[in-house]
């Protein structure tokens, strides 16, 4: 089992920036690829980027590439998400996971946090 738990959100300004974090424990944080995600109300959960076990390799979502950047620090068992330029699109709550590779279908990942709200006000 993989525990992850999510912190940084909240409420920011339209041009704002946010750093949002995960902290993994219960199995070696290497071993994982980890990808964010995000649900806006009312719309079905969405890419957002992943990154490789390594960190070499970063993939996101055209409508915050640019703008956000993933990173991973495996000696904290930490993933990141700087997230710039924020956009009132952008308010859902965002979710961190991990899994075998670094995909952007939901379903390949194995373990999901709670989330954190990110609010961006207009």
């Amino acid at each position: 089992q993989v525990q992850l738990v999510e912190s940084g959100g909240g409420l920011v300004q339209a041009g704002g920036s946010l750093r949002l974090s995960c902290v993994a424990s219960g199995r070696t944080f290497s071993n994982y690829a980890m990808g964010w995600f995000r649900q806006a109300p009312g719309k079905e959960r969405a890419f957002v980027a992943t990154i490789s076990r390594s960190g070499a390799g970063r993939y996101y979502a055209n409508s915050v590439k640019g703008r956000f950047t993933i990173s991973k620090d495996n000696a904290s068992n930490t993933v990141y998400l700087q997230m710039n330029s924020l956009k009132p699109e952008d308010t859902a709550v965002y979710y961190c996971a991990a899994g075998p590779s670094p995909y952007s279908r939901g379903g390949t990942y194995d373990y999901w946090g709670q989330g954190t709200q990110v609010t961006v006000s207009s």
